[in-house]
């Protein structure tokens, strides 16, 4: 084990298994927080706002951090957005499929809904979809609006099992328009890059934590950064000798990671 500087946090499966909570975690972050290391939670969840995390840490976790501890897909698609809009003088027109998390940021990125023509279309996990909203989205992107996808993430655990996550939606529309979405959550870079730039950190000073091999770590290691794969959730401990690219800690809890 090692310093680092900075901690970029998965919430659920490592933070919390739904409704369960996971006490290492929560002491985990109030180790950090007492010796005054930044994190960041970083999540593929675009559906709520980072103040409704918050608000869910905190009433039924016991985990007490700001809005801006909560990063997410939303928020690096709307800075990927902003980014591009100051390349070219001006900010661009969007349409959505996704919930308030998602529209929200994309809103207070200075962008426009569009429905018809607009710039881009932004495809997240949407509770109410409809026919409609998939039939605006893929005319708009055979008109020419370029197209992204949140996360890739096909299905989503609840109480009920698992059901169709963004994914799904996404590989929805890149069927009916034969096109392949540009990705932003995890395990691809632009959530990371943009979570870097957020923290102020290089990559070799944040440490990685998550349950899941396949989104968490694999981020981690496509942002080169080190990685701690904590078996309370998605990836189970045999499998880890499996892993094509093993992280850089495998722990069974987090009370076992020594904050230095």
């Amino acid at each position: 084990m090692r310093h680092y500087k900075g901690y970029f946090i998965d919430l659920d499966g490592t933070t919390y298994r739904g409704k369960e909570r996971i006490p290492a975690a929560k002491t985990f972050v109030e180790r950090l927080q007492a010796q005054h290391i930044p994190f960041l939670f970083l999540t593929n969840n675009t559906t709520k706002t980072p103040a409704a995390v918050v608000q869910n840490l905190a009433d039924n976790h016991d985990i007490h951090v700001t809005p801006e501890t909560i990063y997410t897909p939303s928020l690096a698609t709307a800075a990927y957005l902003r980014d591009r809009a100051r390349t070219v003088g001006h900010p661009f027109s969007f349409y959505c499929i996704g919930e308030l998390g998602l529209k929200k940021a994309l809103l207070d990125a200075g962008m426009t809904l569009e429905e018809v023509t607009p710039d881009y279309v932004v495809v997240g996990l949407d509770y109410d979809v409809t026919y409609h909203k998939f039939e605006l989205a893929t005319l708009a992107i055979k008109r020419g609006a370029r197209f992204i996808g949140t996360n890739e993430d096909t299905n989503l655990p609840n109480e009920r099992g698992l059901v169709p996550g963004a994914g799904s939606l996404i590989a929805l529309v890149e069927r009916a328009t034969q096109q392949k979405a540009l990705y932003i959550g995890k395990p691809q870079l632009p959530i990371m890059q943009a979570a870097l730039n957020e923290i102020g950190l290089p990559p070799k000073d944040v440490l990685m934590v998550g349950d899941n091999y396949h989104t968490d770590i694999q981020a981690g290691i496509n942002a080169k950064m080190d990685t701690l794969l904590v078996t309370t959730g998605y990836t189970k401990p045999e499998e880890v000798p499996k892993l094509p690219v093993q992280p850089t800690y495998v722990l069974s809890s987090l009370d076992q990671w020594q904050v230095i």
